[in-house]
């Protein structure tokens, strides 16, 4: 029987509210660890994957004993989107339960000035997006573009890449990345 730690921790992580962020402080661990273990890019040992969960607090039995059911949910109302961003920049995700699941989507807002941070973003999977309104320059690898209402952006989300907002309004956009990676 194969465990997918990945989704697990992110399943455990999400109903305790916690972000990858504050996860990583509590467990004294790095956020790029927390990243690529829930996408399955690395495979904690059981002493790792110990600290991280005494910082949600959880138990390793519990962990590996919890069940999450894929949720048949077809619908959601504005309100019920998950934040799941911090800051400047919203992520409001679809759905809380993405258990199993294999694509994520957001509707992502970022303020004026909001950055993605200077250290490019690297992780598994594709990602795309449209941009609903505002500017959004976004970088992958060496070639960098600034978005407007109606465009659009799709790549390997291992190809280093950033997101900022440029201009005097926020921008918006719907997202989606295959596997979930927040």
């Amino acid at each position: 029987m194969s465990v997918d730690i990945g989704s697990r921790l992110r399943q455990v992580r999400l109903r305790h509210k916690l972000s990858q962020r504050e996860l990583a402080k509590r467990a004294g661990v790095t956020n790029s660890t927390i990243s690529l273990i829930e996408s399955n890019a690395s495979n904690p040992s059981v002493g790792a994957l110990k600290r991280i969960l005494d910082g949600i607090p959880i138990g390793l039995a519990e962990f590996f004993s919890f069940e999450s059911e894929k949720s048949r949910r077809a619908f959601y109302a504005a309100e019920e989107l998950v934040e799941i961003g911090k800051g400047p920049i919203s992520y409001r995700q679809i759905g809380d339960n993405l258990f199993g699941r294999s694509l994520q989507i957001l509707k992502e807002c970022y303020q004026p000035g909001a950055d993605t941070g200077k250290v490019p973003l690297v992780h598994e999977g594709e990602e795309g997006g449209i941009v609903l309104s505002g500017r959004l320059e976004v970088t992958v690898d060496d070639e960098r573009r600034i978005l407007g209402p109606g465009d659009a952006y799709y790549f390997e989300s291992r190809r280093p890449h950033r997101f900022r907002c440029i201009g005097p309004v926020p921008c918006d956009v719907i997202s989606a990345c295959t596997p979930p990676t927040f």
